[in-house]
């Protein structure tokens, strides 16, 4: 199948497992553990049902939006995800590029495999910055003054990661621990010409943290062993506020509580995160914890979500339960890996198409109709 005659996000899943090395794929695709969260992701969308407005003029639509005070031409950021080099060559600029094209904002993960700079350069758009706190705190620091430099718009602090999550699949492939390839992972690679001939000829690398390590240390290495700082916490957020004045963003929320904590220490948004099932297995999904982080800081703070969002009925729910937008990750990562950019383009066109028709038959104009009247949680 080719990526123009996908019809949904599930078609361009199969493009991706079908073009991409076993270990590649199962890194994008699993989650940790028995992969209760990963489920539970999708499994939350789906007990959400549609109440519809009927007979109400929907001839003339608007999917625009705004998120953290600009312009989006859809509710959607294409959000932070690692390894894209691995899907496909300089994947997080094909993303980068799709999502500047779309005119939907991009967040850029810490551990991209092209410079922030590069990003900045080629994708003009709207950029946000991904930052993972290390455990060596100057290299953060390193990252976020470069981000800004660059005119990111967005820092946006990931705050659920103070370990990896054990995320099995990894391990039976020998992606983790110790990036040590088992024989079968090997053999399958002879499966995969293209992708060899492609992606696999260029030495993929973290270059934003590499560029901050003294010479001659071993980047993948600091990266997957323990460059994470456990001790991250609330008076160490007052840190990056003081350092970052633009818009600020804590990623990783689930309790109404620690939102509003993130709003008294100055955040401009939150994203109501369990990382995509890949951390904490058993965690609540981000959906479910919007309607009580929307009655805590609605109209204080932006809120956006992310986890499972695989349909354009999925962002009219959380919109319409207090999200101002969703984020994106596997989605279009199943489109970078079916086709780079345009397959990101063609994931980015399916949810706006869906989301487009789920306004229509749900009696609304705009995002602004979208109201939790509409939302019942039985069928």
């Amino acid at each position: 199948m080719n990526h123009l005659d996908a019809i949904n996000i599930e078609d361009l899943r199969r493009i991706a497992h079908d073009r991409l090395p076993r270990f590649v794929f199962t890194y994008v695709d699993g989650g940790a553990e028995d992969e209760i969260t990963l489920r539970g992701n999708r499994e939350a969308f789906a007990g959400l049902h549609f109440r519809p407005r009927t007979l109400v003029d929907v001839s003339m639509r608007d999917l625009s939006t705004q998120l953290l005070g600009s312009h989006a031409a859809l509710p959607v950021v294409v959000g932070p995800t690692g390894l894209n080099g691995l899907c496909w060559r300089d994947g997080d600029m094909q993303l980068a590029r799709a999502a500047s094209r779309a005119g939907v904002p991009f967040a850029m993960s810490t551990v991209s495999m092209s410079l922030v700079e590069d990003i900045a350069r080629e994708a003009p758009g709207r950029l946000w910055l991904q930052a993972y706190v290390f455990s060596e705190r100057r290299i953060t620091d390193a990252l976020v003054r470069r981000a800004l430099d660059a005119g990111f718009e967005a820092l946006m602090l990931t705050s659920d990661f103070p370990v990896a999550g054990k995320r099995e699949g990894d391990w039976r492939t020998g992606l983790l621990p110790k990036q040590r390839l088992t024989l079968a992972t090997r053999f399958d690679l002879l499966r995969h010409p293209r992708w060899l001939a492609t992606v696999a000829t260029r030495r993929r690398r973290f270059v934003n943290v590499e560029r901050e390590l003294p010479p001659g240390q071993d980047v993948n290495n600091f990266v997957g062993h323990g460059m994470f700082d456990a001790s991250f916490r609330w008076d160490d957020l007052r840190h990056f506020r003081d350092r970052w004045p633009r818009k600020l963003i804590l990623k990783g929320v689930l309790r109404a509580d620690d939102a509003e904590r993130a709003v008294n220490a100055g955040v401009d948004a939150v994203v109501l995160s369990n990382h995509g099932g890949r951390q904490l297995d058993g965690a609540i999904s981000g959906i479910d914890a919007l309607p009580d982080v929307t009655s805590a800081i609605a109209g204080r703070a932006g809120i956006l979500i992310d986890g499972g969002v695989r349909r354009g009925s999925d962002i009219a729910k959380a919109i319409a339960l207090g999200a101002q937008g969703v984020l994106l990750g596997r989605a279009t990562v199943y489109g970078l890996a079916a086709a780079g950019a345009p397959g990101v383009a063609r994931a980015i066109e399916i949810l706006a198409d869906e989301f487009d028709r789920t306004l229509a038959l749900t009696g609304c104009r705009n995002v602004g109709d979208l109201t939790p009247d509409l939302i019942a949680t039985q069928p």
